[in-house]
């Protein structure tokens, strides 16, 4: 049985996250041919990856996710208002503000967090 409880503690959530991310920087080069694209998904994905692993083993260490996602929600958000377009700039900066909402609640004490795990 512990190796349900060990599967149950992974944040997939944040793990589908930085994947997405990471595979929005390499569509970026692919399509576009655009190396800065590249840069900051993979970036981006890499500290949000991070954070992911550290969020499963401590629910109470979220900080490396809520930063990152409120930068990246900020910087795609504004790219989405002066582009124009939804895609790619305006699904990075929806999926940054739920995770910004989602660690924000816990950052707030709104959510039941688990204890950490031993």
């Amino acid at each position: 049985m512990p190796l349900v409880d060990d599967l149950m503690a992974i944040d997939w959530i944040s793990f589908a996250y930085a994947a997405t991310v990471a595979g929005g920087g390499i569509m970026g080069y692919v399509k576009a041919n655009s190396i800065p694209s590249l840069s900051a998904g993979l970036l981006f994905g890499g500290v949000l990856f991070a954070g992911a692993v550290l969020t499963s083993r401590n629910p109470n260490n979220y900080w490396p996710i809520l930063g990152t996602s409120a930068v990246l929600g900020g910087v795609m958000g504004y790219r989405w208002v002066s582009g124009g377009k939804f895609m790619p700039a305006g699904l990075v900066c929806v999926l940054s503000v739920a995770m910004v909402l989602r660690f924000g609640a816990r950052a707030a004490g709104l959510t039941d967090v688990q204890k950490v795990r031993e």
